[in-house]
């Protein structure tokens, strides 16, 4: 039997050359948030979140990093900073429909591989970026790749805000969920105080690589019901029979900013 691929990639902001793997890095950008409003623009050590996020994913080896938003403050952020912008409609309900929009808009071959990476990652790894790509590439019969890291602590397992993946021999995804799984039905019969040796836990990174023909067909799919009650997007694919595989790393990424309070303590790891 086969084992997951495990991906190693760099945590700081080093140059990586052009990828052998043709990739567009999209980042979805809208200026409304319940929790943070303008989250996009918010000043990071001089410069726009959103702008920090595309110079990281620039240093990937992407072929192009596009910033898709419908806002026009964020738009020319972008272009001010040597970034190009895409605009799209308002009300999309996920960035997946905007990533989509903006396929459709330059046409892209359905075989082409796009790389949504969220727009308030401003530490996110360039080599992650390119893991997910390169791992899509590798897999042929899947059409989403994703990353997972193994959770380590009880306290990690039991949170519901950390969505666990199980995977099969050859790191497809078999299930996401923020229920604990897989389930060591004698080592939790008394709860979850310590993880058995052995227990192949991962904790799902939310970073997708997708083929445009997957894009083509994402607005066609509809939610399930595990995805509703889950409220886990990944779920739709699984229940339609698309496969995802997981690249494997060997620790967390670093966290993305919700709120205001996520932004002082990035500011802090900056200083």
């Amino acid at each position: 039997m086969e084992t997951p691929r495990s991906v190693h990639f760099r945590s700081h902001d080093l140059p990586i050359s052009r990828s052998p793997v043709k990739f567009t890095v999209i980042i979805p950008a809208r200026y409304a948030s319940t929790r943070f409003p303008g989250k996009p623009l918010a000043d990071v050590r001089g410069k726009p979140m959103v702008v920090r996020v595309a110079q990281q994913a620039r240093m990937s080896g992407a072929a192009e990093v596009l910033i898709a938003t419908d806002h026009s403050g964020i738009a020319q952020a972008a272009r001010r900073h040597g970034f190009e912008a895409v605009m799209t409609r308002t009300g999309h309900a996920t960035g997946t429909d905007r990533l989509a929009e903006v396929a459709r808009l330059r046409r892209y071959p359905p075989e082409r591989i796009v790389v949504n990476v969220q727009g308030d990652e401003p530490l996110i790894s360039p080599g992650l970026i390119r893991a997910v790509a390169q791992d899509l590439a590798r897999s042929r019969d899947a059409r989403i790749a994703t990353a997972c890291h193994p959770i380590r602590s009880a306290h990690e397992m039991r949170n519901p805000n950390n969505v666990k993946v199980a995977l099969d021999g050859a790191g497809y995804a078999l299930y996401f969920s923020r229920a604990p799984i897989p389930w060591a039905r004698d080592a939790f019969a008394r709860g979850i105080r310590s993880l058995p040796a052995g227990l192949p836990v991962y904790r799902h990174i939310g970073i997708y690589a997708y083929r445009v023909s997957f894009l083509r067909q994402y607005a066609r799919l509809k939610p399930s019901a595990v995805e509703r009650f889950e409220a886990l997007e990944q779920l739709r694919a699984l229940a339609n029979g698309i496969r995802i595989h997981c690249a494997v790393t060997r620790r967390a990424p670093h966290p993305g900013v919700d709120t205001p309070a996520d932004l002082k303590r990035l500011l802090r790891h900056y200083r």
